[in-house]
């Protein structure tokens, strides 16, 4: 596990070291964000002021509870995985890889309903967890903020 120190003048001049760093940051606040929102019953992130309208309901059938209550076990996980990404990125990452991907899978599979361009979206930031994953192999070691 390792929190490397920021090293302003290489994140001036290495942009492998920016989109490292770029990635982090993004993959460390907004799980925090997206998971704390989920507490609330009126949610500001999400239309319809309900996070469980984008539970397959084939999930919600196998997580003890009703919706509201599987969507804020998903918020105490995504604060998780937040902080695991600020903390040690080079392993949390592929944490959010598989995170993103069951949420594909949710959405795509939600009775009636169209998300796929939502998916997209995700698929995209699953894509980004992994550049941040592979960025941290040269990043996130102990010392290589000051190489």
């Amino acid at each position: 596990m390792s929190i490397t120190k920021v090293d302003v003048p290489r994140l001036k001049s290495d942009p492998g070291y920016q989109a490292f760093t770029l990635l982090r940051t993004v993959f460390t606040v907004a799980p925090i964000l997206f998971g704390l929102d989920k507490f609330s019953n009126n949610s500001v992130l999400v239309r319809g002021d309900h996070w469980s309208i984008y539970l397959a309901g084939w999930i919600n059938d196998i997580v003890p509870g009703d919706a509201h209550a599987a969507m804020v076990m998903v918020g105490i996980i995504e604060v998780v995985a937040g902080i695991l990404v600020f903390i040690a990125p080079r392993y949390a990452a592929y944490v959010v890889v598989l995170w993103l991907g069951g949420i594909i899978v949710s959405l795509l599979t939600v009775a009636g309903q169209k998300y796929g361009d939502i998916a997209l979206r995700d698929f995209g930031l699953l894509v980004a967890a992994l550049a941040l994953a592979r960025l941290s192999v040269t990043y996130d070691r102990p010392g290589a903020a000051s190489k």
